[in-house]
């Protein structure tokens, strides 16, 4: 099963991943990093297809999928 792993420290939260993801299953976080900034996380990770299409978009390199 695939799995979205996040780098809270590195995201700037632009939102790019949330608008890529075919399953409408990552979203902005109420908490900020380090930074102030609100970073992205996965709100079901058991719904994660694994397209990889979050990790391209995030002009950050701060997804990773592991399957």
């Amino acid at each position: 099963m695939p799995r979205p792993v996040f780098n809270q420290e590195r995201c700037k939260g632009c939102g790019l991943c949330v608008v890529a993801c075919k399953k409408n299953i990552i979203v902005i976080s109420d908490s900020l990093n380090s930074k102030g900034y609100h970073s992205a996380t996965c709100s079901d990770e058991s719904a994660c297809i694994g397209c990889i299409m979050c990790a391209k978009a995030c002009p950050d390199v701060v997804i990773e999928i592991y399957k």
